[in-house]
């Protein structure tokens, strides 16, 4: 039989490792000897094996301890070793996937449990991506540069600013929301939305940095834009939010930031804007992964986002859509004069982003599985307001 001398402590000052050592290396129903001088070694054995779940015997020359099955069962009863399942049990909770989970966890009410309803199998790839991109404000962006805008253009940016902003503050509250909803099995998709949530977090600062780099305040906010916005936050179904926000409104979102890029009258707006759209477009990517994998897997699910675009089209359609003052500003940025030729060569940019976002809707609609008379239709009812 097998022996552990624990010395003169016994089961303190790490005694009861060595026993728990030695109980791992023999069978279910085999015992260990207990060698000890410890005064209390036989009241400490019988309450550490009580909890344990091993039994107690005594002999003639040492308590032996026999490796008990409720200790095996403790874990295996509800281990996960394997790779992400369809539906992981309320009872895993927060474990780390892959980690033995002891018997007895009281439930955990997470409401997105379907591997089809949030699985990517890009998830990983795109946030070990986003991972390595982070970027600081203070220190991408060179807010030491050094220009001077005529007034009208400056306001122009700092309403564009204001604008984003409000966009943002939208596209991180969205995620936010179903972060907090989602099983922690599904940890590549919880780290994606996590660092989403910090993208956004960033673009608010630098947009509003920007903003009021010259100026004490921002500009205007409409109820239209807000009403818009307000569409994407009440959207209570992961799938349909992530849809209107990331392929519809981020998609479109993306447009505007390049076409900000080669109007931008200034350095640090182009800087700014650059690097916000190097995050969106990984936020557009996880969004059609995840909703092409569903839509593969969930044939219903084209006919659930056409419903959704409808419903929110028809709660806006009495709205103004996009701010005036924000098309105004586009305008003007691209004109990049007053002169009268110059600004009609700039409202016809203006048209050409707005082309050019309805071109991209589509062209993602048709790569979910719609058809392209169906994603013209679809991409023409998308919000005014862009996002």
């Amino acid at each position: 039989m097998r022996r552990v001398d624990l010395g003169s402590a016994g089961l303190a000052q790490g005694g009861h490792l060595l026993l728990k050592r030695a109980l791992s290396e023999v069978e279910v129903g085999e015992g260990v000897a207990v060698l000890s001088t410890h005064d209390a070694l036989d009241p400490h054995l019988r309450a550490w094996c009580r909890s344990q779940g091993h039994a107690l015997e005594r002999s003639e020359v040492a308590p032996v301890v026999t490796r008990g099955s409720a200790q095996v069962g403790r874990w295996t009863d509800a281990a996960h070793t394997g790779p992400v399942v369809e539906e992981p049990p309320p009872h895993w909770g927060l474990a780390a996937r892959g980690a033995s989970v002891e018997a007895g966890v009281p439930g955990f009410d997470f409401s997105l449990v379907s591997k089809e309803d949030v699985w990517s199998d890009d998830a990983g790839r795109l946030y070990a991506q986003a991972a390595a991109n982070q970027w600081d404000p203070e220190t991408a962006v060179d807010w030491s540069a050094t220009f001077t805008l005529p007034a009208a253009v400056e306001d122009a940016v700092v309403q564009v600013m204001t604008y984003l902003v409000e966009n943002e503050n939208a596209a991180l509250i969205v995620p936010a929301r179903f972060l907090g909803r989602l099983h922690p099995h599904f940890r590549e998709v919880m780290q994606l939305l996590a660092i989403q949530c910090a993208d956004e977090a960033r673009h608010v600062e630098v947009f509003t940095r920007r903003a009021l780099l010259k100026r004490p305040a921002l500009g205007l906010s409409t109820v239209g834009g807000q009403s818009s916005l307000k569409t994407l936050l009440d959207e209570p179904d992961f799938a349909l939010a992530s849809f209107l926000l990331s392929v519809l409104g981020e998609g479109s979102f993306l447009h505007l930031l390049w076409f900000l890029m080669r109007h931008a009258p200034d350095p640090i707006t182009r800087q700014i804007c650059k690097l916000a759209a190097t995050d969106e477009a990984r936020h557009v990517a996880f969004g059609m992964s995840h909703l092409g994998r569903h839509a593969t897997h969930d044939p219903s699910l084209l006919a659930r986002l056409e419903a959704a675009v409808h419903r929110r089209h028809s709660a806006l359609q009495h709205t103004a859509g996009l701010n005036e003052e924000v098309f105004d500003a586009l305008v003007l940025l691209a004109a990049g004069s007053w002169e009268r030729d110059a600004l009609a060569a700039g409202h016809a940019s203006v048209l050409r982003l707005k082309s050019d976002m309805d071109k991209g809707r589509r062209t993602r609609l048709e790569r979910l599985g719609f058809s392209p008379e169906r994603a013209e239709s679809l991409s023409g009812l998308h919000t005014r307001n862009f996002m």
